[in-house]
């Protein structure tokens, strides 16, 4: 039995839940939701995917993306809400050695971005939310990393894992590259009327850093649309889109908005990842519709 899941805060802690329940061994498959659309991932008969799109093949599938619903019988749970972790939480909540109440909350408050602006601004007087940032898909894949972090949050409070040496370092990392990524955020970001669109393509090897600074830069904007390249080879772009947490005033639902550019995700945040011989066609018509600000969801 393998868990398939992302590289973000939620899949780290669907892991740990897992794990305990299942008494997993076997190293997570750490996969992007778009590989995992378009038939690059190689899903196993026995194993649970977790905050990604279903996939037939799999035993157990827990997710709560609006764009990854389905109209097919499975077995796990689907639901609209604050993260996955916390469907897997009530699903399985009598088998639990350890109480993960609190990590629980910490994954429903960071992957539904319900952060105060000094949390943003201040993550390292927020354990959880400090945690949370060193946890990124955007840069080098860093699996050795992910999967010690499932280690220590099966064994630890919140206060040991910090001071673990190795995660004490990322986050020390984390915030010297957030001061950085401050800088290029302002000096690669434009801004049309209520949209804010940030251009890392002309960077080799983009910049990363706390993703909701942004929002904090550029308050009078409803909605950010982030542009890189996917790595080195430059064929390929991944664009994230989310509503400012701040300036809540965007209609649109991003996740069934990408869903029409080979991507999804939730109401308020989603990516798509697709050929860099698509850029001119793909982005210009996602600028239009976040400009227009409509409802999509009728």
């Amino acid at each position: 039995m393998r868990i398939v899941t992302r590289p973000d805060f939620d899949g780290i802690v669907c892991a740990v839940l897992l794990c305990e329940v299942f008494d997993i061994r076997e190293p997570v498959k750490w996969v992007e939701p778009n590989a995992l659309q378009k038939g690059r991932v190689e899903v196993h008969s026995q194993d649970i995917v977790a905050n990604l799109p279903y996939d037939e093949n799999c035993a157990l599938w827990f997710d709560h993306h609006y764009t990854n619903r389905i109209n097919k019988p499975f077995k796990g749970v689907f639901k609209i809400a604050p993260s996955a972790a916390g469907l897997i939480f009530e699903h399985y909540k009598d088998r639990f050695k350890r109480d993960y109440n609190e990590l629980v909350q910490a994954a429903d408050k960071i992957d539904s971005a319900d952060l105060t602006l000094d949390e943003v601004l201040h993550p390292e007087k927020y354990d959880y939310v400090m945690l949370s940032m060193t946890v990124s898909n955007d840069g080098e894949p860093d699996e050795a990393y992910w999967n010690m972090l499932i280690e220590l949050l099966r064994k630890f409070d919140i206060q040991q894992v910090i001071e673990d040496p190795e995660v004490y370092k990322h986050c020390q990392s984390m915030l010297v590259q957030d001061e950085i990524y401050i800088a290029y955020l302002k000096e690669n970001t434009e801004l049309i009327k209520h949209v804010s669109i940030t251009d890392f393509r002309p960077f080799t090897k983009p910049p990363i850093g706390n993703r909701f600074l942004v929002y904090s830069l550029f308050p009078d904007t409803f909605v950010n649309l982030k542009i890189r390249y996917e790595d080195k080879k430059k064929d390929r772009v991944a664009v994230h889109v989310g509503h400012s947490i701040f300036n809540p005033k965007c209609h649109v639902n991003v996740g069934l908005m990408l869903a029409d550019f080979e991507g999804g995700g939730h109401r308020g945040a989603g990516s798509t990842r697709f050929q860099a011989t698509k850029a001119e066609e793909y982005i210009p018509k996602i600028i239009d519709t976040l400009l227009k600000n409509e409802n999509n969801e009728d």
